[in-house]
């Protein structure tokens, strides 16, 4: 009998509690999210006021990740997302809090995660961007594998002045 395949559907709120200990889990090793511990509730980082969507990666019962999909809201990520593809932000959706279990590394989750957001912005007729800490070498890798480019850099209020700009990414159309 072949393992289960890692799959990803909708987030439920039961999926919240496991996926604060995922997100805690991996932060020491990926850097993300940059500030930690966060200075506000870790549910509130995860459910965002701004989703369109949300998603966790799972095997079997076991959660190993999760991506959500936000609306363009305006500020400083949306200046340089409109300004570096030329689109209104309507025309945008961002993919975020992308994250896996650190036991589930390597294992395409990632991808899996990945490519059902960028399927959601498609089927809305939105284009994906996202922004991504420029130090975070697996995950620019991960994204420029999949075709995403480099539209804008941003320095955030929270960012550290130690800490190179993010990198502002798209997705073109394919």
């Amino acid at each position: 009998m072949h393992p289960s395949p890692v799959t990803s559907r909708p987030r439920t709120a039961d999926d919240v509690p496991a996926l604060v200990g995922i997100l805690e889990a991996q932060q020491s090793g990926t850097g993300y999210p940059v500030r930690w511990p966060l200075p506000f509730p870790v549910e509130d980082f995860l459910v965002r006021p701004t989703e369109l969507a949300a998603w966790v990666a799972a095997k079997g019962d076991a959660v190993l990740g999760h991506v959500a999909v936000t609306d363009v809201a305006p500020g400083w990520d949306a200046d340089g997302w409109t300004s570096g593809t030329g689109l209104p932000a309507s025309d945008l959706a961002a993919v975020s809090v992308l994250f896996v279990d650190p036991s589930a590394e390597g294992r395409g989750v990632g991808s899996t995660l990945l490519g059902t957001a960028v399927a959601h912005c498609r089927s809305t007729g939105r284009v994906p961007v996202l922004d991504v800490v420029s130090e975070s070498t697996r995950a620019v890798a991960l994204y420029r594998r999949h075709g995403w480019q480099v539209v804008g850099r941003v320095r955030p209020p929270w960012l550290p002045d130690d800490r190179d700009p993010l990198l502002l990414m798209a997705l073109p159309p394919g």
